[in-house]
Parts: C-alpha cells; structure tokens; sequence
C-alpha cells in the first residue's frame, strides 16, 4: 500500500511502514508543510496514497468523503508522545491486512479502531 505521512505524526511513520513493506512518503518529503488540508487531501488524490494524520479535521466525511479518497487513517488519541503514537501506529499496521483502508477513513484510538466505509 502506498501511503503519505503528514506533517504532524512522527517522521518515524514513515520508516515503520517501509519495514512492514509499505511504499510510505511524507509530507515533509514534498515540502508541502504548512499547506491546507485541501492541499494535502488533493495530492494524496493524485498520488493514491492513504493519508496518515493526527490532524482531525480529515475525519470530517462532509469535506473529505471516503469514497474520494484513497483512504484516510486519523490518529485520534489522547496522549501524543512520539513513543505512545508508535506503539499505536506498530499495533495498527497488522489491521491493514484484516480490514479495509481503501475509500475508508479509519479512527484509529488508544484500544479500538472505528472504520466508516464510503457507502456510510
């Protein structure tokens, strides 16, 4: 799976995907840091790749639609320390394999994962 990191999860996202065999960039990586979510949205569009944010405001399906993404994973959690979003990033990848991501958006908290689906 192909995926963008946005600017605001740890760059080491980045590295863990690429180990469990994922093609990961990030944002950083484009120097598209800074822009507007649509911004990001857009490329991770053109790209299909999956966005991996912290940000919330991409689990709004009224302005970011699953089915016209190639799906979005929101890192909702109520510590952000580098180790804790981590360890929960290491605890998800298995998921990818059991539950869709593409035109997804997926709700990734501290001890569940909430999916909605484009026909939602």
């Amino acid at each position: 799976m192909k995926f963008k990191i946005d600017e605001n999860p740890p760059l080491e996202f980045a590295d863990i995907l690429r180990r469990a065999d994922h093609d990961a960039e990030t944002v950083l990586d484009q120097g598209l840091q800074g822009r507007p979510d649509p911004v990001i949205a857009s490329t991770c569009q053109k790209e299909e790749r999956i966005l991996v944010t912290l940000d919330r405001n991409f689990s709004d399906v009224r302005a970011y639609p699953p089915d016209q993404y190639p799906g979005i994973i929101v890192l909702s959690l109520t510590r952000h320390s580098k180790a804790h979003l981590i360890e929960v990033l290491r605890r998800a990848i298995p998921l990818l394999e059991s539950h869709p991501v593409q035109n997804c958006l997926w709700i990734v908290e501290e001890h569940r994962l909430r999916i909605r689906e484009a026909s939602e």
